[in-house]
């Protein structure tokens, strides 16, 4: 009855070529690493924690769901990249050397989306990390790290006695932060001894090897012969009960440590005993003194996209020109591990500036343990972690 409805069909119109198989996988192929890209660019990214430097708040072998919304994902830099690879080929190696998965032949402006807020103190965070421009990544493709911010734009950090303070107020330590203790003893310690402890971070006859097997004396501190662990008061206390532990110390560094940022004669910081820092805004203006080239000549000229800085002694020159104060073109955060005396963090290094923040950890949707390389697969995943939300 409706038929007059019906679109009529031209007796010249040609049938719809239907694709081959090859072709339909190849779109869906296509359509799906663009909506995964898209994804993982603007929304939510998964990433894998590689070191013990947040434990206990994320262990290694958690994957987390990392948001990139609440602070405001950004543009690319790095416009031709393989898509889900991340700086090289997984594996792919050619005369001993890795094949990048991108170039940089076009670099474009980065810009950031609007977000729910900037980090706060107290946020863990993932960014990307500042010094690999030693390494020619570009910002988006530098290696992700995740610590903890501890300091934002404008704020004054300070480390006392391993206690933080932020504009001179005590910054409550996070639960079941780690910190370092020399165990005394006279006989190796069994690697099942500590994991029943809980302890599972420690050094052993092999310090380069990520899952240790047997702690041994091999180390000095204070005359003492023993080895270190990284852990809290109370398993440390728990640990001191046993009557073949001769002494437990907590270990403190002392001003004038090594490698510890800035990393200049001027100043005898130390992983314990830091600052006061003041962390750069944006459109403040500092004058340089030795001091502030010392703290702020890297940032001047490696992360405020200036072109042409020299670092002479101390002084700076842009284009050749040398300058006496400076105006930042961004703010600056300090990121600290939760594990304190075992995480490469700003106490080393300095800076994260605004454009490397990537995001913030939601949850863990996956935890695998590897330290114990006997046991069997699902034996190691840690279930009680999966879904686990990140604090």
């Amino acid at each position: 009855m409706l038929d007059f409805l019906k679109r009529k069909k031209k007796a010249d119109q040609p049938e719809p070529v239907k694709r081959g198989f090859f072709r339909e996988l190849a779109n869906d192929i296509l359509f799906a690493l663009m909506a995964v890209t898209l994804i993982r660019m603007f929304f939510v990214e998964a990433y894998a924690i590689p070191t013990g430097s947040m434990e206990n708040s994320m262990l290694i072998g958690d994957h987390l769901f990392v948001s990139k919304f609440h602070y405001g994902a950004r543009t690319p830099k790095t416009l031709i990249n393989f898509p889900l690879a991340h700086q090289n080929f997984w594996g792919i190696k050619v005369g001993g050397k890795e094949i990048p998965s991108y170039t940089d032949i076009i670099q474009a402006p980065v810009f950031r989306l609007p977000g729910l807020r900037s980090p706060r103190v107290g946020d863990p965070v993932v960014f990307n990390y500042p010094p690999d421009y030693q390494l020619g990544y570009p910002l988006d493709l530098k290696t992700f790290y995740v610590k903890r911010c501890m300091a934002a734009p404008g704020d004054v950090f300070e480390v006392r006695n391993k206690q933080i303070y932020v504009n001179d107020a005590l910054v409550e330590n996070p639960p079941n932060s780690l910190t370092s203790f020399f165990v005394e003893t006279d006989r190796p310690i069994n690697a099942s001894f500590m994991t029943r402890l809980g302890i599972t971070d420690y050094t052993d006859e092999n310090p380069a090897d990520t899952y240790s097997t047997v702690a041994y004396p091999y180390y000095t501190y204070k005359g003492k012969n023993g080895f270190y662990i990284h852990t809290t008061q109370a398993k440390a206390e728990k640990m001191a009960g046993y009557n073949f532990i001769l002494s437990i110390e907590e270990v403190v560094y002392p001003k004038g440590e090594a490698g510890t940022f800035p990393n200049s004669p001027l100043f005898d910081w130390s992983r314990d005993f830091f600052g006061p820092l003041t962390m750069p805004k944006e459109g403040q203006t500092i004058n340089l003194t030795p001091e502030n080239v010392a703290l702020y000549g890297e940032a001047i000229q490696h992360y405020e996209d200036n072109d042409d800085v020299e670092i002479k002694g101390d002084e700076i020159f842009i284009e050749g020109e040398k300058i006496d104060n400076y105006t930042f073109k961004q703010g600056y955060y300090f990121m600290i591990g939760d594990n304190r005396h075992n995480s490469l963090d700003s106490r080393s290094w300095g800076f994260v500036p605004e454009d490397h923040i990537v995001g913030k950890p939601l949850f863990i949707f996956f935890s695998m343990d590897r330290t114990n390389p006997n046991s069997g697969f699902f034996e190691n995943i840690r279930f009680d972690r999966i879904l686990d939300i990140i604090k």
